[in-house]
């Protein structure tokens, strides 16, 4: 049986689905990887999976440039003939299944989140709304990453309830994200905010929380880490962040492919998002990685966290709460925000493990 798993970015196959593939492979099925090419193309090679790249504009709304990327899809598809395409991210879920249906393959969705367009209302939001829900009629099973998006698109209609169930985010590697023997301590405390510099992020009011904090403490670091000038309308400009950065409020990592090492080396993650998130991967790295962590209390981020227990949730928008569980957690003993960390990775293995999701599309798989 042929197996093609989709996305937008060769770059997202590569940190977020290698291993679903490599256990595709492992259970005798044969694996095509499809998306865009970038930088991450050579590396995917290197894996030994059949490759190809297709047109895709991940950002752009124009309807011919969509039209193109589905005719892209359905001549790829009668050339290899898949038997099931997993399907990732929003232009694969709906210009792949509607190619698909045309060619009568079998299609698993993945709707990890739904981003700029859920949060900022519009006519494209309307657009993207109709288009989930003419493609979605003919997939043949859809994943959501967290109860909420599962509950809007079941009691609005735009899917079918039948074809639907809720995966734990896209699971994490707990052998990989483990953790560490800490290093000797400095004295400073660091907070990290790993993400897309985009504004809903939360980013400014990581920054203005960071402000308030470091006006009574003088040993504690606010870091950065995430790709700039991302093609996004909410991108944060590179000229702000080293503006933050010349005034001694943050220190700016620039992007990395090793994330792993820079959680090592903070003290607790931090992601005051009010995007609309499916499950945020850094969230589930940390805290299998034993890492504290502060979130808000929004969609796919408040799942990851019981609060006070594993971390702490604050309030969307709001830097002074923030800063309160910042510094809540800075006045923790050191044996305080381990206990933390070990019950935030006992959830992870028990609820999050990327086993489990790995274990559900082999199910969905050999059902289909």
């Amino acid at each position: 049986m042929k197996i093609v798993i989709c996305s937008n970015t060769a770059w997202s196959i590569f940190n977020f689905r290698l291993n679903l593939a490599r256990n595709l492979k492992k259970e005798g099925f044969e694996v095509v990887l499809v998306s865009p090419s970038d930088e991450k193309y050579s590396k995917i090679l290197e894996e030994e999976f059949e490759y190809y790249g297709i047109f895709m504009n991940n950002k752009g709304t124009n309807p011919f440039e969509d039209l193109k990327t589905t005719f892209e899809f359905y001549k790829l598809y009668k050339k290899i003939k898949p038997d099931v395409v997993l399907n990732f991210t929003i232009k694969p879920n709906i210009y792949g299944t509607i190619a698909c249906d045309w060619l009568n393959i079998k299609t698993i969705n993945n709707i990890a989140g739904l981003g700029y367009l859920f949060v900022h209302h519009n006519i494209v939001t309307k657009l993207a709304k109709y288009l989930y829900k003419y493609s979605q009629q003919k997939a043949s099973k859809i994943f959501f990453q967290n109860r909420e998006d599962y509950k809007l698109f079941t009691t609005t209609k735009l899917v079918d309830i039948n074809k639907c169930d809720i995966l734990p985010g896209s699971g994490v590697d707990t052998e990989k994200f483990r953790p560490q023997k800490k290093e000797k301590k400095d004295g400073i405390f660091r907070f990290l905010l790993i993400a897309r510099m985009i504004w809903d992020k939360g980013i400014d009011e990581y920054v203005r929380a960071a402000k308030i904090i470091k006006a009574k403490y003088n040993t504690v670091e606010f870091l950065l880490l995430g790709e700039t000038n991302v093609d996004n309308p909410n991108s944060i400009p590179r000229e702000e962040i080293l503006k933050w950065e010349e005034e001694n409020i943050i220190k700016y990592l620039g992007s990395s492919d090793n994330v792993k090492e820079e959680i090592e080396k903070a003290d607790c993650i931090v992601l005051p998002s009010y995007y609309r998130e499916g499950t945020p991967r850094v969230l589930l790295e940390a805290s299998s990685m034993e890492k504290p962590i502060i979130t808000t209390n929004n969609v796919g981020c408040r799942d990851v966290v019981d609060h006070k227990e594993t971390g702490y949730i604050c309030e969307i928008k709001n830097p002074k709460h923030l800063a309160k569980k910042m510094e809540k957690m800075l006045n923790l003993t050191e044996e305080e925000r381990e206990i933390m960390g070990k019950k935030g990775r006992e959830k992870i293995l028990k609820e999050y493990d990327e086993k489990i999701v790995i274990q559900k599309y082999l199910n969905a798989i050999q059902e289909l």
